[in-house]
């Protein structure tokens, strides 16, 4: 496969260098999938305000967003961001027999956040054209038409990413290697 470069402040683009800054500032490191998305600026200037928009301005409590990030991680068999949720959901405060269900393809401890895991799901699997009967039980669960266009915001974050480690084969960060996994298909 092509070995993609990772990139920092000393080889990155002029343009990706305040990026690879603000993603420092952020996390108090480059996280690998930044430092490669930064060999094209946009995409990494994309994915960071795709992601403050889904952490910071959806009506998803911290749950909820973990749900529907690592369904969509767990759903692409992301090696790299599968392991980097699950850090991000620890400094959520999300316990972790959500995360556990989650990584595991296992039941959640509620009907409304498996509602929530399954109308992701099937957002992703039919490309954006969920079922009438699909919908109704979204609904149904507790949830609104603005969740649904907001699950939308949260898959297009995460195919960038996902997408990115899949063909950079990305190396999980140091500091997430200890959440490592492994796909249901892979064991």
């Amino acid at each position: 496969m092509t070995k993609f470069e990772k990139f920092d402040e000393s080889n990155a683009p002029a343009e990706a260098v305040p990026l690879i800054e603000k993603s420092k500032a952020a996390f108090g490191r480059l996280p690998g999938l930044h430092a490669v998305m930064a060999g094209a600026p946009a995409l990494l200037d994309g994915y960071q305000v795709l992601h403050r928009l889904f952490a910071e301005e959806t009506s998803f409590d911290a749950d909820e967003k973990t749900v529907v990030w690592q369904t969509i991680n767990v759903a692409h068999e992301c090696h790299y961001c599968v392991p980097a949720h699950t850090g991000i959901a620890k400094a959520m405060k999300v316990s972790d027999e959500i995360s556990n269900a989650l990584r595991d393809e296992t039941p959640l401890p509620s009907a409304k956040l498996e509602a929530l895991r399954s109308f992701t799901l099937a957002m992703l699997e039919s490309r954006g054209r969920p079922s009438e009967a699909q919908m109704q039980a979204f609904l149904d669960a507790g949830y609104n038409q603005r969740h649904v266009l907001e699950i939308i915001l949260g898959l297009a974050q995460k195919v960038m990413s996902n997408y990115t480690n899949h063909i950079a084969e990305t190396p999980v960060d140091e500091g997430m290697k200890k959440f490592a996994w492994t796909p249901k298909s892979q064991r």
